[in-house]
């Protein structure tokens, strides 16, 4: 048998990572692509990761630059499956003791869309997107993440198709909703080996009844974020939104708290606070029931809208008091360790250059986002190596009160300061964040010429 022709390899720690690929890719092209595409989107550059900011060339007049053109096969024609690469990427988290998922962590479902223009790419289409707060002409994927307190990574992502862009519209075979898409998530993470404590999302799927009995149905542990005003069926004199039912919880005073119960939140900055959160009654919903609502507030008597929960989960409430209490506490936990979602949005799109791509095709796109995810893993895993002491927080959301589509920073009402992936954030808490880590992990990267030079180099 012919022995594999080699690759020039990849620069420091990314060749071993590299090399865990090598089986899944048939030719030395396909393998040198994946080191170079990798190696592009790690390094630290002023213009977006698009094709020819990858090798390094003109953004136009490079275009057809042999290296430009080298990665556009690699990525648009040549005949490996990003499906079974991105299988062997979790596949590899899992069995790493730094990044295996346990029975503490979530599994957190959100979308993400980025403005596009055009039709011809697919997936794009006037609808709305998250990061900038309306409708729009953009794409948006579904994702699935896993996160517990010390380390989070992407796990899958799929991308949303507009029903304007079906034959059929929503009654064409090929339509499924965000929410149908999120529950085909759960599942594929499920078949996937992956453990978590609870699925979590933000309202958009907590109200959403489709997406819950789907989730009830499978027997998924979730906790699920509602909008506090969403109207809810129930007799006329008792409470009809999850404001409404929080009002009735007897709140007078931190003495005199009704039912109410106080919690201590610690986060990884070092600073705590104190919460309060309680079982409410809503419709259907109740401490005794299927369902729950429990809600999560800094402040029961004014229920601030920054810094109030309300969260629908089918976790079972234990009969003691003492263990409803400490129940509470870890409901509110695990829908806080959301938070890491909107953190791991800000560094691959940031940093690792997500919505950069200029190719049209399902393929291609498919195939940059798992490239991305492997370059958002292939950081945490150097970083975990190197660092296997860093002590876990005991609770890790940057801002713990944030909206939807706030970019955690570190702390609330953070400095805004420019974040990357795999430094420790705050002292001893070896979350990802790769500006200074990316000159560190990936110097040799830089001194060792990144991409042959492109005859019409910037």
């Amino acid at each position: 048998m012919t022995a594999r022709r080699s690759c020039p390899p990849a620069p420091g720690p990314l060749e071993g990572y590299a090399t865990q690929f090598d089986p899944l890719l048939a030719s030395v092209a396909q393998r040198r692509g994946f080191r170079d595409y990798l190696q592009g989107l790690l390094l630290p550059r002023d213009r977006n990761k698009t094709l020819t900011g990858l090798a390094g060339a003109e953004p136009i007049t490079g275009a057809q630059h042999r290296e430009v053109q080298r990665l556009q096969w690699f990525l648009s024609e040549s005949a490996w499956d990003h499906e079974v690469v991105n299988d062997r990427r979790v596949r590899r988290l899992c069995e790493d003791p730094a990044t295996a998922p346990n029975d503490r962590g979530v599994l957190v479902l959100d979308d993400t869309g980025d403005r596009k223009d055009g039709t011809a790419t697919a997936h794009v289409a006037r609808q709305y997107l998250g990061s900038v707060g309306k409708v729009d002409n953009g794409i948006v994927a579904v994702t699935s993440l896993w996160a517990d307190a010390r380390v989070y990574w992407p796990v899958h992502a799929v991308p949303y198709t507009p029903a304007s862009r079906l034959p059929g519209g929503e009654r064409d075979p090929g339509f499924r909703t965000k929410p149908q898409l999120a529950v085909e998530l759960v599942q594929a993470a499920r078949e996937a080996g992956i453990e978590f404590q609870a699925v979590v999302a933000d309202c958009f799927y907590g109200d959403n009844p489709g997406f819950t009995n789907a989730l009830v149905a499978a027997k998924v542990p979730f906790v699920l974020a509602l909008k506090p005003r969403r109207g809810t069926w129930a007799p006329a004199e008792q409470a009809h939104t999850p404001v409404e039912a929080a009002g009735e919880l007897g709140w007078r005073s931190p003495n005199r708290p009704g039912q109410w119960r106080r919690i201590q939140r610690c986060f990884r900055d070092g600073h705590s606070e104190t919460w309060w959160a309680a079982d409410a009654q809503l419709g259907g919903w109740g401490p005794e029931r299927r369902l729950r609502l429990v809600v999560a507030s800094t402040d029961p008597a004014r229920l601030p809208g920054h810094s109030s929960w309300y969260l629908l989960t089918n976790l079972p409430r234990p009969a003691g008091r003492r263990a409803q209490q400490a129940d509470l506490a870890e409901v509110v936990r695990l829908y806080g360790l959301r938070n890491w979602v909107e953190q791991g949005y800000k560094q691959v799109k940031g940093e690792l250059g997500w919505a950069d791509f200029q190719v049209r095709s399902d393929r291609a796109i498919r195939r940059h986002w798992t490239l991305v995810c492997c370059a958002f893993s292939f950081c945490w895993q150097t970083f975990l190596a190197e660092h296997p002491d860093r002590p876990a927080p005991a609770d890790p959301q940057a801002v713990p009160t944030a909206a939807r589509g706030a970019q955690a920073t570190g702390h609330p009402g953070g400095t805004g300061r420019r974040s990357v992936v795999a430094e420790g954030v705050a002292s001893g808490a070896g979350v990802a964040d790769p500006l200074e880590r990316a000159g560190a992990l990936l110097a040799v990267v830089v001194t060792s010429a990144a991409a042959p030079a492109a005859a019409t180099a910037a």
